[in-house]
């Protein structure tokens, strides 16, 4: 008995020293702090339906953290709260950082792995992707896009004249006016567009799909296998409904815009410019491919988001007058009342471009970013990173950070200028686009976008709170959709022209 006890206490002494000398010395350590999980599940009784991003701010202040660790049941999770956190893993480490997590319900079963925004950091494409979106979508290159981006703010700020209490949908028509002109040469004439309703329908669709947990198949990728009949197995069902609906998305503008470039009867585009490139080689159905997705990474990655931010810029112009009326005297100073703002404007205006970079501080578009993926095992902190885990960056959460921001919850526009008592504060969009090689491409394009919208709207009308049947104000509330995207929730508000003379430049018909 005694011998037989030695035997196992020796073997087990063996193992653990084996474990402890030949395992990565990552293993050693502990995982970074979170809350308590439960054995099988982790910590999906804890995770919030709404709102995750608060949720994990709390996270990382209860634990006094900047990094917070989770689970869903085999699935690791690393939520970084800081900006320095983000950036010492995100962009110092980004050759093992990059990689986009497994979704096997999304990226598989519905085929969205191959989009520029999900495919693997690993994928030969990835590089291909990044440089062929780069190219077109530099400084230098958006340049070309001046004209597109004039005349889609006017049909906007004549819509806004016209009809405006409808100012989401005139909101959603210039971003999809702008992105599917530049990706396409489509030009959008209708408040209903067809491909303005079939992108604001995959954005829906997306959501619904990408909810975090709801599939069992992410959880258990080897259920992908389970036949489309078997019972049980609707998900794989919806899949193949879903995945015909999704690939109409990128499928139907592309198709379209060749069939112009065959006739000789199209508007230059970035589709344009890639199926006929400078050097005459015939395009092959692997670079048709590629253009493909990457004309519909615009066509995703560019509208929904400017949507959103133009949205909160309309409701906080509505809860703070005095910063409006501020911006416009310096539109007034600067421009005058007889021609809209430009993009050569912009550099005389740092009130108006502070007031957009509060916008995107205070409601940054994609509050939680898109997930990242560790391709190997890491420390950070004295802390161990898993291998494969996902890793999130709480963007809302270093937004808010009252060590980059203080009074993070009030919309104070100065904090971006410098004065003599101190220097400005972080510019909000070096966070708010992403961060190392998944940092997004169209940032240029969408900052130059959101800027002649928000100074043409500013030079030419009044936002106040909206009248109740007393003539009373109506407080708007300020709540936000979940989702990758966030948008404000629906509100109402006065949108008014400053006066004959500012109207006048929109030359309506």
């Amino acid at each position: 008995m005694t011998a037989t006890f030695l035997y196992v206490s020796l073997l087990c002494g063996s193992t653990s020293l084996c474990v402890y000398y030949f395992l990565p010395a990552t293993w050693q350590l502990p995982l970074p702090p979170g809350p308590k999980p439960k054995f099988l599940s982790g910590n999906v009784h804890q995770l919030p339906r709404s709102q995750a991003w608060k949720v994990f701010k709390q996270w990382s202040e209860t634990f006094n953290s900047p990094i917070t660790f989770h689970r869903i049941f085999g699935r690791k999770f690393i939520v970084l709260n800081t900006l320095k956190a983000a950036n010492d893993l995100l962009e110092s480490r980004s050759n093992i950082y990059s990689d986009r997590p497994m979704a096997c319900m999304y990226k598989e079963l519905v085929n969205r792995g191959m989009a520029v925004f999900n495919v693997s950091s690993q994928h030969p494409r990835f590089k291909v992707y990044r440089r062929l979106l780069n190219t077109s979508l530099n400084p230098r290159a958006v340049e070309r896009y001046d004209g597109i981006l004039y005349d889609e703010r006017l049909i906007l700020l004549r819509g806004l004249a016209t009809e405006p209490e409808a100012f989401t949908r005139h909101l959603r028509r210039v971003s999809g006016g702008v992105i599917l002109k530049v990706a396409y040469g489509w030009t959008v004439n209708d408040i209903d567009d067809y491909f303005v309703d079939l992108m604001e329908q995959s954005f829906a669709l997306s959501v619904e799909i990408m909810k975090p947990g709801r599939w069992l198949v992410d959880v258990f990728p080897i259920l992908r296998f389970v036949p489309s009949w078997f019972p049980g197995a609707g998900f794989k069902r919806d899949a193949a409904v879903w995945r015909e609906q999704m690939s109409e998305l990128d499928r139907k503008p592309h198709a379209w815009a060749k069939e112009q470039i065959e006739s000789g009867n199209y508007i230059d585009s970035f589709t344009s410019q890639h199926m006929r490139p400078e050097d005459g080689h015939e395009i092959d159905a692997e670079e048709e491919d590629i253009i493909k997705w990457c004309s519909a990474a615009l066509y995703t990655g560019g509208a929904d988001t400017t949507v959103s931010a133009l949205s909160s810029f309309v409701l906080f112009m509505a809860l703070h007058p005095d910063i409006q009326h501020r911006a416009q005297a310096e539109i007034d100073e600067v421009v005058g009342k007889n021609r809209l703002p430009t993009s050569a404007d912009q550099v005389c205006l740092p009130y108006v471009s502070a007031v957009l970079k509060e916008v995107l501080r205070v409601a940054p578009v994609a509050r939680l970013g898109l997930p990242h993926r560790v391709l190997r095992e890491d420390e950070y902190l004295g802390y161990r990173i898993p291998r494969g885990s996902t890793v999130i960056a709480n963007i809302w959460g270093i937004t808010h950070d009252a060590s980059l921001y203080p009074e993070p919850m009030t919309f104070n526009p100065d904090r971006f200028l410098a004065t003599s008592d101190g220097p400005a504060q972080l510019d909000s969009s070096k966070i708010v686009f992403g961060y190392g090689r998944r940092i997004c491409p169209g940032a240029h394009l969408a900052e130059v976008s959101m800027f002649l919208n928000v100074a043409g709207i500013l030079a030419t009308f009044n936002i106040s709170k909206a009248l109740d049947e007393r003539g009373k104000e109506v407080e708007p509330l300020v709540e936000y959709t979940d989702g990758i995207t966030s948008h404000p929730k629906p509100f109402k508000c006065c949108i008014l022209p400053r006066s004959h003379e500012n109207l006048a430049m929109l030359e309506i018909p």
